[in-house]
């Protein structure tokens, strides 16, 4: 494969890079959308303990798995051939930190797909209604609170926002994407930063943790928007 047809594979690509990061703007919305739903929020705030998590999931088996964080797994996902576009326009003028921060990004993405307790607590909470005595139902009962007590399984989050941190730095001092687009990067991750940390004391985010959240959100949702409208614009030259 020649150079020319080298690089018209990768046009291509940065298509596809583009439509996911736009699709990617689409998951916060859907997070706060799902949230108006009738009947989620009371839900929501029922699951105390383990029978109350089994509980959800066999009424409402999607709202316990966006609870443990559905929603972030396929953003993490729908990102990953964004990534891989951006390597690939920042690798002509340093190769090293895009390839650095793209390997960080897939990392940080493997331990978070391993470390979700959502499919898991789905299985167990349907092996848990099929039980048929005391015994099997005390087991599954133990497994839903050890994972329960290991936490919601946000490892790897921090890595991933680590990587998008690094590689929106990449692109300040490169001349493809425009400054706007690397400071609303770096602003977006650097709070979502934030936000891992205080989640690491914290159960839940107090509202200054909220107003970081929201505010980190938006700028990634601008940084989606602005990465893949460049994208778009260079599969098309």
């Amino acid at each position: 494969m020649d150079e020319k047809t080298a690089e018209s594979g990768w046009r291509d690509f940065y298509k596809v890079g583009a439509i996911t990061a736009f699709t990617a703007v689409l998951v916060p919305l859907a997070e706060i959308a799902i949230d108006y739903l009738p009947g989620v929020a009371d839900a929501s705030q029922r699951t105390v303990t383990v029978v109350d998590w089994f509980t959800l999931f066999q009424n409402h088996w999607f709202i316990g798995l966006r609870n443990l964080g559905l929603l972030n797994l396929i953003g993490a996902a729908l990102l990953a051939p964004t990534i891989l576009a951006i390597y690939s326009v920042l690798r002509q003028d340093n190769e090293a930190y895009p390839a650095f921060s793209a390997i960080l990004y897939f990392m940080g993405m493997a331990v978070y797909l391993a470390s979700s307790r959502a499919f898991p607590m789905l299985s167990l909470s349907g092996q848990y209604a099929c039980a048929t005595t005391d015994a099997q139902r005390a087991l599954f009962l133990a497994a839903g609170q050890a994972m329960l007590t290991e936490g919601q399984g946000r490892a790897g989050l921090p890595l991933i926002e680590f990587a998008c941190l690094v590689i929106s730095t990449v692109m300040l001092s490169g001349k493809v994407f425009s400054k706007l687009t690397a400071y609303a990067g770096i602003l977006g991750n650097m709070l979502l930063l934030v936000v891992e940390i205080i989640l690491a004391f914290e159960r839940r985010l107090p509202g200054v943790g909220m107003v970081i959240a929201a505010g980190g959100g938006l700028s990634l949702m601008t940084w989606y928007l602005l990465v893949g409208r460049r994208l778009l614009q260079l599969g098309r030259l």
